[in-house]
């Protein structure tokens, strides 16, 4: 199946693997989020026992330095594409609320960035995320 959008996740290459993966998550849950079209069916087994549904679409995961999330934010906002966003001080919190209250103690510019995540037309996704390579 070919999709006209494109789901790309970015994170800081300078990470631990627990917090890329985490960052991971939290960021896909953001995308989908804001697009409940991208749910698909319950999975059923041979047996009959039923699981969660999934994400219909590919994740593209990135990686890049911490500099060029910035970059990439910026990007999104000139091309009007919602981005979810991860920062640094978001590790040391425990919930939702407390997550949001660190994003809003910074201006945009100065957001300390480890992830962000984009789903949008397969070429702007392109042209906003130019500069990340596949994460290995």
């Amino acid at each position: 199946m070919e999709f006209t959008t494109k789901i790309a996740i970015v994170v800081a290459d300078d990470l631990a693997g627990w917090q890329k993966m985490n960052i991971v998550a939290f960021l896909s849950t953001g995308i989908i989020a804001e697009n409940d079209n991208l749910i698909g069916e319950p999975y059923e087994d041979r047996s009959g026992v039923t699981y969660n549904p999934l994400c219909i679409q590919p994740i593209l995961i990135l990686k890049a330095p911490r500099a060029k999330l910035n970059t990439f934010l910026g990007r999104a906002e000139r091309r009007g594409v919602q981005a979810a966003i991860y920062i640094e001080d978001m590790f040391a919190t425990g919930h939702d609320e407390a997550n949001r209250e660190t994003v809003k103690r910074y201006e945009t510019a100065d957001l300390p960035l480890v992830g962000l995540a984009v789903r949008a037309d397969r070429k702007d996704v392109d042209k906003i995320i130019k500069g990340a390579k596949l994460h290995d």
